[in-house]
């Protein structure tokens, strides 16, 4: 099997789908506690890298997403999958499972 080098440049999402890097965790409280690993809720907000071409309708027609490349987004907490490439956490879901656009 041959070997495939993943990174950002060539994951191109399908259908409906984005590529989303996490942002990064909150490393303290508020009160000014530090929090280990073990205690840190997996973030819901992101930045856009890749958009798919967006999804076929019944009749054939593609719709076009509604979020772009570079958009900051809130999405469902358990929702997509989970890639990690190089030190940076990505999420890929499907445009249904965006909440809103973050500004």
């Amino acid at each position: 099997m041959a070997s495939t080098s993943l990174n950002v440049s060539t994951v191109k999402p399908l259908g409906d789908r984005v590529f989303i890097k996490i942002s990064e965790k909150e490393e303290m409280t508020a009160g000014g506690i530090y929090l280990p690993d073990t205690v840190k809720e997996k973030p819901q907000i992101g930045e856009i890298s890749a958009v798919g071409p967006g999804k076929l309708d019944d009749n054939g027609v593609r719709q076009p997403l509604e979020v772009k490349v570079g958009d900051k987004v809130l999405y469902s907490k358990y929702a997509g999958t989970d890639v990690k490439i190089g030190t940076d956490e990505y999420v890929l879901l499907a445009e249904k499972d965006i909440l809103a656009i973050v500004s």
